[in-house]
Order: C-alpha cells, then structure tokens, then sequence
C-alpha cells in the first residue's frame, strides 16, 4: 500500500473518531447546567411521590388498614424524607426556608392533593356488611347469566349473546 493512502485513512479515522466523540466531549465542558436540571428533577419527582405516598398512608388510616399504633410513626417518616426533599430542592433553587415552613408547605401540598383527589373521584366508602358483600355477589352472578348464551358446541368453553365468534376457538356462533 502507497504511504499517502495509509495516512489519509489514519486522518479520516481520526476525523470520524472526533465526529462521533464530540458529544461526549461537550458534555464534559458544561456539566453543571445539565447535572442541575437534572438532579432538581429528580428532586421534584421524588417530592410527588413521597407526597402522594403520604396521602396513601393517610387514606389507608381512614379505611383502617394500618393500625393506629404504627400510623403516626410512618407518616413522621415520611415527612421527615419530604422535608428533607423540600430542602434540597430549596438548596438548589438558593431560597432558604426554616425547618418549620417546609414541614407547613409539604402539609399543604398533601391536603391539596387529597382535595384534588376527592373532587375527581368519589369519596371513600365506608365498611361494606358481608350480607351487602354476598347481595352483590349475586347480583353480579345474576347480570353474568343474563349476558351467557351458554357454551361453544365446538371447544365447550362459555360464550356471551354478544359473541359473533367464540373467543377461544373462533367458531362461528349462531
């Protein structure tokens, strides 16, 4: 091979090797900006989910779920990760805020969510009897027979008035 063709491939490839490294290079210039961004948020996500993790806790309380003895030591748990949240997030922003007015903002942040919960979907409902249980239990029995046109004469497994074909062999029905 001639010597001019050897050094014109070893500047291409060295060419092609900066093109594709050039990202990575760039990355490393400004890492601040795109560290930040990211780590706030992480922060931001990481403050939803312990908030509604809270408002979880607090509706499971409400339904009786968790027993009494370990609710309060769970929510304090929670809301000492929250608050510590807050407080990175205040570092990053740079807007300091005592320890108390975190704990404030973050009880306001869960009882808005629990309000902006409840005016989407229903309130919850209290504990439901075993004979109310059993009522509907056969009412819904009652409301599957209705819909059952009985079994596929080909493969036997049930099928619905509403069936054109059998969903597990495909058969036409009649």
């Amino acid at each position: 091979m001639d010597l001019g063709a050897i050094l014109l491939t070893v500047a291409a490839s060295i060419l092609i090797g900066l093109f594709v490294a050039r990202p990575f290079i760039q990355f490393r210039k400004n890492p601040g900006i795109q560290n930040s961004d990211h780590d706030r948020s992480a922060l931001l996500a990481n403050r939803e989910r312990l908030i509604e993790a809270i408002q979880e806790l607090d509706f499971d309380h409400t339904l009786g779920k968790i027993p009494a003895e370990d609710y309060p030591g769970m929510r304090s748990i929670l809301v000492k990760k929250a608050a510590l949240v807050i407080k990175d997030l205040d570092t990053l922003q740079s807007s300091g805020q005592s320890d108390q007015d975190i704990v404030t903002s973050l009880e306001f942040e869960v009882s808005k969510k629990r309000t902006d919960g409840l005016s989407t979907t229903s309130t919850p409902k209290p504990m439901v009897d075993d004979e109310d249980i059993e009522e509907l239990i056969a009412a819904r029995r009652a409301a599957r027979k209705e819909k059952s046109a009985g079994f596929c004469p080909n493969c036997g497994k049930p099928i619905l008035k509403s069936d054109k074909f059998c969903p597990s062999c495909g058969k036409t029905q009649k």
